[in-house]
């Protein structure tokens, strides 16, 4: 299933901004500095394991479950 990753960044935004747009560039600012630029990922890119595990794990750094 291919957009995996787009998916699971897209829900830890949303769950963590709660609709606030600064909340939201903050949380991908953060993914950024943490390696992970949520623009380079769309609904088509490749589902990399590894990538997947990170940032889900990125995710529970900052208190969001996915």
């Amino acid at each position: 299933m291919a957009g995996q990753i787009k998916h699971i960044i897209d829900t830890i935004i949303e769950k963590r901004s709660r609709g606030n747009p600064t909340i939201a560039l903050t949380t991908k600012t953060k993914f950024i500095f943490k390696g992970v630029n949520p623009d380079r990922f769309d609904h088509t890119s490749a589902d990399d394991p590894g990538l997947i595990a990170r940032v889900r794990a990125i995710g529970a750094e900052m208190g969001v479950s996915v």
